[in-house]
């Protein structure tokens, strides 16, 4: 089993996590920990970014789960990077951690979430941030 791990920099992980290592080990599964970005995002930041990623790669396998990390910096919306890298990779399940917005932020900027739930080819488990 492929479980693809998508979470956003303003979502607390802790919860996230803690289901995608419960559900890898129980299936056994591979776990891709992805993250998207702007093209523009300056270098300091996708510094960070990758460090924040390999932190979680090495916390799953010291646990026995294995995994690889992706920065995704392809300059498509969000949630169709996440999509198009799920159906690449023939992911059989998405977790993707979410925060609360408001219905005017949805407007205004789309909703990733929305979009990963109606368009990916696998099943999504959206977890919220508490």
């Amino acid at each position: 089993m492929k479980i693809l791990v998508s979470y956003d920099d303003e979502v607390r992980t802790s919860t996230l996590m803690d289901i995608a290592l419960r559900r890898a080990q129980q299936s056994d599964a591979y776990i891709f920990f992805v993250k998207t970005c702007d093209p523009d995002v300056p270098q300091e930041e996708i510094a960070e970014v990758e460090k924040k990623l390999n932190y979680h790669k090495e916390d799953f396998e010291q646990k026995g789960v294995k995994c690889e990390t992706h920065l995704l910096i392809r300059g498509i919306a969000p949630g169709e990077d996440v999509v198009r890298f799920a159906k690449e990779k023939e992911v059989d399940e998405i977790l993707y951690g979410m925060r609360k917005e408001s219905k005017v932020g949805k407007l205004v900027f789309g909703s990733n979430a929305q979009y990963i739930i109606l368009e990916a080819h696998c099943p999504v488990l959206t977890v919220k941030s508490i």
